[in-house]
């Protein structure tokens, strides 16, 4: 087996080297890794910059404005930032300033002397990592008088994984990586697993196989977990659990491919990054880059998340993690309560515990019901949320007939506040799942009422988006047979079978070829293959772009006009509304020309792109100011003058999908608060009569106990 690869372990063998989890998903030992004569494992500590000199200025003017839970969390051990003390978390409510408490640390442990070079700063979007930058570049820049060094030495500042990686690109000869390696999208990895799933002909099954989307969850949800196949088909996927023996076929296949390939998936990065954390050769190493970690939203970490912390910095020292068991609300996604909720019982002396309860978003009889509804839940960290904000307008209760009345008080209620002064912008409608939403969506249409729904497509999940960097993607590595076969069908004329007939040959000459120059010997199978008659035309100008892409003649970023140019006849025969999708086109144009190659330009869009232009739902086109319709899920981390919460009774919250066990209930739970805690000055929770698909009695949500129904007033 070669050094750093994945294997799909049938069942444990003798002097087999794995990791000892449950995963049926494992990394090759960390003793099976081999680093040639030649490498050595950089110490970072020895070529890392003078740390950032010290003050004696008094820091009160700058701490003053963070209330006494603050400012304890944010100089829990600075006096002392090269000799970090154990490991602290700060439970942080919602509304509770957790943001600039984080920035607020960040910024005194440089001012007290540590290194922001060696300051590892983990975020769940690559927006809340350049917000937290420029946050903490602004407190201590103002301390120390140098905010332009500081801003070029938080230099590790991202998502788990777009850290994840940049650290394999590093380590990535070490590994037996291809440094050149790509990533996989979360559909293009789909994509894949559905060529292999047609390979090894699951897909003509007398029965019908699980769809490529099942399958793909299914492997990620065993990677995220550290669950067997056998656990996560039983809790999850119960209806494939018939299909265990083929999945496990399946999955063993896929992450052959991707080794072929040299591509990852998100998955891999987290789960090489995690495995590399352990592996003798250079786990010191790369723990002993950062004095310290800093972890933002913990309580939305996965178990793979939580063990590469673990391993960072196994006694502690020097880690801090901020988040709220309250609002965990991630699990299908592999997210785990349990590992805020555990957070100080792995250490010893265990974790210190700092709680921010003081709210600073919504007024006391909104706290007062969220407090009461979160009370209930079985197992959570005891705070209680309070404010200065004082209101005598108590959340209220609706009950209406049915959905169609409920849709009718919205609109009412909107267009009456909209009356009074507040934004439609300034307000929003709540609701467990996407599809609660569609009666009122009809009225707001009807009313002329102008909105935008939240949860609809992102910008990689666009046609055309995927199609240009299928391009990129395919230049960057000859050996991605996704992205190529996506790109050889946008000419006319060619369909799969020719498509694979070209990937054939292109993988053929790569063989026979020098491996080193794969990226020459590619465009000259493409020079040399005979396309079908019909593509004739556009066969030359494909080879010719192909060619200079892959032998980077053109410089980055004019490599992505020279792509765009030849794409946008493609766009233009291929979809009506090309002037929209030009436009997403133009956008990633722009966003290509900050980056300062094709390699990191293709790493940072894939793991965190923007919002795309032509698939954002019912955006307004005319008037500027628009209703925000959003699941609770996408309205995480907002809030709203006003809010409503559609659909307040059993079944819908909790969902009916969600009520198999007391931690399912427990989430559920989670939700609502998260949903009225968004909720600045006015919550309304409507709770519908009846429905139109069921004859059963609606009761109002087992979320509201008798305190917290006593906390609304009832209309």
């Amino acid at each position: 087996m070669r050094p750093g690869h994945f294997f799909w372990d049938a069942g444990r063998k003798k002097g087999s080297l794995v990791s000892d989890t449950c995963m049926d998903i494992q990394y090759a030992s960390p003793r099976q890794f081999h680093l040639r004569p030649e490498s050595t494992v950089l110490s970072v500590a020895e070529s890392s910059p003078p740390s950032a000199s010290g003050t004696d200025n008094d820091t009160a003017a700058w701490l003053a404005k963070l209330n006494d839970a603050q400012r304890e969390a944010v100089e829990y051990g600075a006096d002392s930032p090269n000799a970090p003390p154990g490991a602290l978390l700060v439970i942080a409510g919602a509304g509770s300033g957790k943001t600039n408490t984080l920035a607020h640390r960040v910024a005194n442990l440089v001012v007290k002397g540590a290194d922001p070079r060696r300051i590892l700063l983990l975020t769940f979007s690559r927006r809340a990592a350049l917000e937290m930058t420029r946050r903490v570049t602004r407190i201590a820049g103002a301390a120390l008088g140098t905010r332009a060094a500081l801003a070029q030495g938080l230099t590790w500042s991202g998502t788990f994984h777009s850290v994840g990686a940049r650290l394999l690109r590093e380590y990535a000869d070490l590994i037996g990586l291809a440094p050149a390696f790509t990533i996989n999208d979360r559909e293009d990895s789909a994509d894949l697993m559905n060529l292999v799933r047609h390979e090894l002909g699951l897909s003509a099954k007398e029965r019908r196989f699980p769809a490529k989307g099942t399958c793909f969850a299914i492997y990620s949800r065993v990677v995220n977990t550290g669950a067997s196949l056998a656990d996560v088909l039983n809790s999850a996927f119960p209806w494939c659990r018939e299909w265990e023996a083929d999945l496990r076929m399946l999955f063993a296949a896929y992450v052959e491919a991707k080794q072929k390939q040299s591509v990852l998936d998100y998955d891999d990065l987290l789960l090489y990054w995690s495995h590399m954390a352990v592996e003798p050769a250079i786990a010191a190493d790369l723990s002993a880059r950062f004095d310290h970690v800093l972890v933002d939203e913990y309580q939305d970490t996965n178990r793979l998340q939580a063990s590469i912390l673990l391993a960072l910095k196994p006694d502690g020292r020097g880690l801090t993690v901020v988040g709220d068991d309250a609002q965990s609300i991630y699990s299908f996604r592999g997210a785990t309560v349990r590992n805020i909720l555990d957070f100080p019982a792995h250490f010893n002396p265990p974790a210190r515990q700092i709680t921010l309860e003081r709210n600073y978003r919504s007024t006391g009889p909104i706290l007062a019901a969220s407090n009461a509804v979160i009370e209930l839940a079985s197992e959570r960290y005891t705070k209680n949320l309070w404010t200065d904000k004082a209101s005598a307008q108590r959340p209220r209760l609706v009950t209406v007939a049915d959905e169609a009345d409920q849709a009718r008080y919205i609109a009412e209620q909107v267009l009456e506040a909209r009356e009074q002064g507040m934004k439609l912008k300034s307000q929003a409608v709540l609701f467990r799942a996407a599809h609660h939403s569609a009666a009122l969506e009809i009225e707001l249409t009807r009313r002329n009422i102008p909105f935008v729904k939240f949860g609809g497509l992102k910008f990689l999940d666009s046609v055309h988006v995927k199609d240009v960097l299928a391009v990129l993607r395919w230049a960057e590595n000859p050996r991605d047979r996704v992205a190529g076969f996506r790109v050889v069908q946008l000419l006319p004329g060619i369909g799969p079978a020719t498509a694979a007939k070209v990937l054939d040959e292109v993988v053929a000459r790569a063989r026979d070829g020098d491996p080193a120059d794969f990226t020459h010997s590619a465009g000259g199978a493409l020079a040399a293959f005979a396309p079908p008659a019909r593509a004739q035309e556009d066969w030359h100008p494909f080879v010719k772009l192909m060619s200079s892409v892959y032998g980077r003649q053109t410089p980055w970023p004019a490599e992505f006009e020279m792509v765009r140019r030849w794409y946008e006849p493609h766009l233009e025969r291929n979809h009506e509304d090309a002037a929209i999708r030009h436009a997403d086109v133009l956008q990633m144009e722009s966003i290509a020309g900050t980056y300062a190659s094709r390699e990191r330009f293709l790493t940072e869009l894939t793991l965190d792109p923007p919002d795309a232009t032509s698939d954002e739902s019912g955006v307004p086109l005319i008037d500027e100011d628009y209703l925000i319709l959003s699941t609770i899920h996408s309205a995480k981390g907002q809030e709203w003058r006003n809010v409503f919460v559609l659909n307040g009774v059993d079944g819908c919250i909790p969902s009916d999908l969600g009520t198999g066990s007391e931690e399912e209930i427990d989430e559920e739970r989670r939700l609502l608060y998260v949903a009225m805690t968004r909720a600045k000055e006015d919550l309304h929770i409507v709770v519908p009569q009846r429905f139109a698909c069921t004859t059963r009695r609606i009761w109002v949500t087992v979320m509201c106990g008798r305190r917290a129904r006593a906390s609304f007033r009832r209309i």
